[in-house]
C-alpha cells in the first residue's frame, strides 16, 4: 500500500503504469503456453499456468490498493471514474490471460499442424495490441507534465488510433482462424474444436480489453 501511495505522489498515472507492468507479465506468458501446447510439453505448460495465476493475483492486489488510494483528497487532473475504469480494464486483461491458462490446461490439447501458422500470426497481433496499450500507459506521465494538451496529447491520440487498428486486424485474423478450425471438423474431436474456439475467442477478448483501455484513456484526454 505504501508503494502505491508513493506512486500517487509522483503522478496519478504512475500506479496505472505499475499495474500495467504486472498485467503485461501475465500477457508475456501466453506465447510460451501456446508454444508448449504446440510442442506437447504439457508439464512446462502447467508450470507456466501457475506463473500466470500468481501474476494475476498480484495484479489483483495492486488493483485493490489503487482503488483504496483514490480518496477525494487526491487532486486528479482527470475524472476519477475514468482512472478507476482504466484500472478495471487493465485488470480484465490479466483476467483474460488467466482464463487462457485455464482453458489451455483443461486437457492435453493438440494444435493441428494446419492451424499452427495462423494461430501464431493471430497471437502476435493480440500481443501487439497489448504492447501498444502498455506503451500508452508508459506515456501518460509525459501527458501530465504537458497538461494533457498540445503535441503530447496528439501523439497519445495517434497511439490510441493505432491500438484500435491493431485490434480490428486481430478480429479479422480470429475470424479466418475460426474458419480454418471448423474446416477440420472431420479430423478433430468436436470437444477439441469447441475448446480451441473458446481459446481463440478469449485471445480476442484480451485484445478487446486492451483496445477499450486505450479508448478510456482517450476519454481522459477529451474531458
Amino acid at each position: 500500500m505504501s508503494l502505491i501511495k508513493d506512486l500517487f505522489r509522483e503522478s496519478p498515472f504512475e500506479p496505472l503504469r505499475y499495474h500495467m507492468k504486472m498485467v503485461m507479465e501475465c500477457v508475456s506468458l501466453i506465447r510460451p503456453m501456446f508454444e508448449a501446447v504446440r510442442d506437447h510439453r504439457y508439464e512446462d505448460l502447467q508450470t507456466l499456468a501457475k506463473k500466470i495465476f500468481k501474476a494475476e493475483h498480484q495484479a489483483d492486489i495492486i488493483k485493490d490498493d489503487i482503488r483504496q488510494m483514490i480518496p477525494k483528497r487526491f487532486f486528479l487532473p482527470v475524472y476519477r471514474g475514468d482512472l478507476l475504469g482504466s484500472v478495471k480494464l487493465q485488470d480484465d486483461m490479466a483476467d483474460s490471460a488467466e482464463d487462457l491458462a485455464v482453458l489451455l490446461t483443461i486437457k492435453d490439447l493438440d494444435l493441428p499442424e494446419a492451424l499452427v501458422q495462423s494461430t501464431f500470426e493471430y497471437l502476435a497481433k493480440v500481443e501487439d495490441v497489448c504492447k501498444q496499450t502498455c506503451d500508452i500507459a508508459d506515456y501518460l506521465p509525459t501527458l501530465v507534465a504537458g497538461d494533457m494538451v498540445g503535441e503530447e496529447a496528439e501523439r497519445a491520440l495517434s497511439m490510441i488510433a493505432e491500438v484500435e487498428k491493431a485490434e480490428w486486424e486481430a478480429d479479422r485474423l480470429q475470424y479466418t482462424l475460426s474458419q480454418k478450425l471448423f474446416a477440420l471438423e472431420d479430423e478433430m474431436k468436436g470437444t477439441d474444436i469447441l475448446l480451441w474456439f473458446r481459446i481463440f475467442g478469449e485471445l480476442g477478448q484480451l485484445a478487446n480489453f486492451a483496445e477499450k483501455t486505450g479508448d478510456r484513456l482517450r476519454r481522459m484526454l477529451s474531458a
